[in-house]
């Protein structure tokens, strides 16, 4: 149960309850539902809740779910009060080595974060991208090819998931006999609670998500010492090479930036196209819309979709100070949780939030994180690549759909889609 602050309770006349952001029980309701009851939140932030043990990891002291458009982006562009530290992708309080591995720069506040983005950010050079940008299109064009040849099938596994993972995987010289390795491992890493990935032990799910990590880490050790001994013009060969006023990349670090680029880079973007598609089916006056004339709506459709799916739910922050936010105290070392999927449907901001709108614009959404320095390194190469898919599919299968409703991932993290049958 919902656990609200003395003010919370004082006088309320919409009972919130029933609401308990902190239960796999509510992650596992109807995405409808789920909406409604962020709707339901955003009229009374910010509303704190309990946590509860999880396995070996005892019970925190809670947090504040912060669940509006204006105070995601004001804590998103105040680091300096609202730490990433000790962690931004976990809720309970793990150990910070764990933050470290799976989160990389994500978990980490200036000057180490600012420090590690300079050095990966020369692995993006205006050549890369360019390189990049034709590899997204040479390997949509080899999926659907593929598809058009194999006929029906899970859109996830042969659409959506395949070209992030190509994209990433070409990107940093993956040898394409591991490649099925990384897809299992990024997917355990983010399987939240899903029984399919993790089981029912928390101590074993647990350390699967090491063993998954570990390895990824260890297959980009690998890597790195083959180009350090034979550079070639991947990122991996940038990365190792990379040089700022003396500083580079430890082995440690490069492994966590691969296990955050194989994750955030892959999994976020796989979702952010099956969901796509499942909106598309349900929704065929838009999809009629796009397809009159797919290059005038491309660039607002995949805002749109990236908004209405919030591929990532929420990120953490913890308060480094005493601090007062719309007009709610908070005080040093409090936990807040940052809803996206709850800001990209804010009533304050965005006219019907709950209506897939393929022309929407502005569209201030905030799907690839709040202004500020954690902003997505990868966001243009996302949108890129969900742009290019769903040209590749208007182009060559126009009348491809989703034939039954997707089986979606038990996860309070990532709002995932585990498989999606398709036909055309």
């Amino acid at each position: 149960m919902a656990a609200s602050t003395p003010a919370d309770r004082a006088g309320d006349a919409d009972d919130l309850s029933d609401i308990d952001l902190a239960d796999t029980a509510f992650w596992a309701r109807p995405p409808e539902d789920r909406h409604a009851a962020f709707a339901r939140l955003r009229r009374r932030p910010p509303v704190f809740f309990a946590e509860a043990d999880i396995g070996p990891i005892p019970a925190g002291p809670g947090f504040h779910a912060l669940v509006r458009h204006a105070d995601v982006v004001e804590a998103s562009r105040t680091p300096q009060v609202f730490s990433s530290r000790p962690t931004a992708i976990s809720i309970p309080d793990m150990p910070e080595e764990f933050g470290e591995f799976f989160g990389s720069m994500i978990g980490l506040d200036d000057p180490r974060h600012a420090r590690l983005r300079r050095i990966v950010s020369r692995g993006f050079t205006p050549r890369m991208l360019a390189k990049l940008e034709d590899d997204v299109q040479r390997l949509a064009e080899q999926i659907v090819d593929d598809l058009v040849r194999t006929g029906p099938c899970d859109f996830v596994a042969e659409v959506a998931a395949r070209l992030p993972l190509d994209v990433i995987c070409e990107m940093m010289g993956v040898p394409a006999d591991r490649r099925a390795m990384v897809f299992e491992n990024a997917s355990v890493i983010l399987a939240g609670s899903d029984p399919d990935y993790l089981g029912h032990d928390i101590d074993a799910a647990l350390t699967r998500m090491l063993t998954a990590g570990g390895d990824l880490a260890a297959l980009l050790g690998e890597l790195a010492a083959e180009r350090r001994a034979a550079p070639t013009t991947d990122l991996t060969s940038a990365l190792v090479r990379a040089d700022i006023d003396g500083e580079s990349l430890t082995d440690r670090e490069l492994g966590s930036f691969f296990i955050l680029l194989t994750v955030a880079g892959s999994e976020t973007t796989r979702n952010a196209i099956s969901h796509g598609l499942a909106l598309l089916t349900g929704h065929p006056g838009q999809r009629e819309l796009w397809w009159s004339d797919f290059e005038a709506h491309a660039g607002t459709a995949v805002e749109e979709i990236v908004r209405h799916s919030s591929p990532v739910i929420w990120m953490r922050r913890t308060l480094t100070r005493d601090h007062v936010m719309n007009g709610h105290a908070y005080r040093a070392g409090d936990k807040v949780v940052l809803y996206y999927a709850s800001a990209n449907r804010d009533e304050a901001v965005f006219a019907d939030p709950d209506t897939f709108d393929i022309t929407r614009s502005p569209n201030p959404h905030l799907g690839f994180g709040g202004p500020g320095p954690h902003f997505c390194l990868g966001a243009h190469l996302a949108r890129r690549e969900i742009g290019v898919m769903f040209r590749e599919l208007h182009r060559r299968v126009p009348a491809i759909r989703s034939t039954a409703p997707p089986e979606r991932l038990l996860s309070n993290f990532v709002n995932g889609i585990k498989s999606m049958p398709c036909a055309f």
